[in-house]
């Protein structure tokens, strides 16, 4: 919409503009999250009607819906960020691409082995928890063991 005069949500709609709610069915993103996101800078700030509601183009649905897939795969907001910025750059090589893919598959490696033992840690705890009406109870022996004096 830029430098003309601000139009009503009626007549920005049929100029191919969304509202956020719409922007939100069609980029699975709630309206929340966009809000948050243009305050991050991830995308540009929406265009606004003569009643100050925000207006999106499908360019920024298609950044939105990007985005979501980004952080559903688990990507950070500041990874997002760089992603963004190499899809935006057409003169971009992939290799950086492949660069930032492979640090996140490191770093999901990690925390799958980080939780794969904790999760034996406890269900080593839980086997050995007779879990009827007595007191006794390893799990909780254990969470108030005292770490061992440096």
């Amino acid at each position: 919409m830029g430098a003309r005069a601000p139009v009503e949500l009626t007549e920005a709609k049929e100029r191919g503009y969304h509202s956020i709610g719409r922007a939100a069915e069609l980029s699975g993103v709630t309206p929340k999250m966009i809000r948050h996101y243009e305050a991050l800078e991830l995308i540009p700030k929406a265009a606004r009607t003569a009643g100050d509601y925000r207006v999106y183009t499908g360019t920024d649905i298609h950044t939105l819906r990007f985005i979501r897939r980004a952080r559903d795969l688990g990507f950070s907001i500041e990874e997002i960020s760089n992603l963004l910025g190499l899809w935006r750059n057409q003169r971009r090589a992939s290799k950086e691409v492949k660069r930032l893919a492979s640090k996140h598959i490191a770093e999901l490696d990690s925390k799958i082995e980080e939780l794969t033992s904790i999760r034996t840690a406890l269900a080593k705890l839980a086997a050995h928890c007779h879990g009827d009406s007595r007191p006794e109870c390893p799990i909780l022996d254990d969470l108030g063991r005292l770490p061992p004096s440096e």
